[in-house]
């Protein structure tokens, strides 16, 4: 793991915070100084200012329900909302499992363990989309869905500053025509086990589809549920023990 994420997941500080502290000499990793292209292994030992960074055995999960018109991020230095300014300020070293861009909205898992972090947002759990389209969803598209595509093209659907020009889409886990309006839109619920950028904006928008609305309603067995807007709640005791079963078997199949 890059430093500044290493920091950014275990502190108050964001990404740009710790290159920041790294360009001032205030990161070790050891006795070693940090530089901004470090890399932290299993074992290393971190500090900032002669403090050391620690992970925590014992973890958090929460999950909020983000918004449209959030960032997905600790700080943004143009001034937009970040989920950090609606979450409740106990929640601020908190990590979160993945990412939705800023248009999109729904599920979002945060924890306060950062090996659970990487867990979850590495596992290959189904998550769960609501998505309105505008047009119709054609047999070139169910073809997509069924088997996975290749993407030599993947600007469309992306952010415009994004360095992403192709991308290959594994199959769907599964989707379901919920409801086909006129022409202009059609829902749909989709099932994948990857968190690519903007994957799902890019996959349509490759077959011409803009999407008009993305909210993800489950990650693995974690559903969003009625939780409201902008909420945010504690994992109840049947989600916790199904969590630490994934853990355990995931920790079982590495070794």
């Amino acid at each position: 793991m890059r430093i500044n994420q290493y920091i950014a997941h275990n502190s108050k500080y964001s990404r740009r915070e710790a290159d920041i502290l790294i360009k001032d000499s205030k990161v070790f990793i050891g006795k070693k100084l940090a530089e901004l292209n470090s890399k932290v292994c299993n074992g290393d030992r971190v500090f900032i200012d002669g403090r050391e960074l620690r992970i925590r055995d014992k973890y958090t999960i929460i999950v909020y329900n983000k918004p449209r018109g959030e960032l997905v991020s600790k700080r943004d230095d143009r001034g937009r909302r970040v989920i950090f300014d609606t979450l409740d300020s106990k929640f601020l070293h908190f990590m979160p499992v993945g990412r939705l861009d800023f248009a999109s909205e729904g599920l979002i898992l945060l924890s306060d363990n950062v090996g659970v972090v990487n867990a979850l947002s590495n596992s290959k759990l189904t998550r769960v989309y609501n998505i309105k389209l505008d047009g119709k969803i054609t047999d070139e598209i169910i073809d997509a869905m069924y088997n996975g595509i290749s993407l030599d093209d993947a600007r469309a659907g992306g952010h415009k500053n994004s360095k992403i020009t192709s991308m290959k889409i594994n199959p769907f886990n599964f989707f379901e025509i919920i409801k086909e309006g006129s022409k202009s839109y059609t829902k749909i619920k989709v099932g994948i086990n990857e968190g690519k950028n903007r994957e799902l904006r890019r996959f349509f928008a490759y077959f011409k589809l803009n999407v008009l609305d993305l909210k993800r309603v489950s990650y693995g067995f974690i559903e969003l549920n009625a939780l409201p807007s902008g909420k945010s709640r504690y994992l109840n005791h049947k989600e916790y023990k199904k969590i630490r079963e994934f853990l355990k078997e995931l920790k079982r199949d590495v070794g």
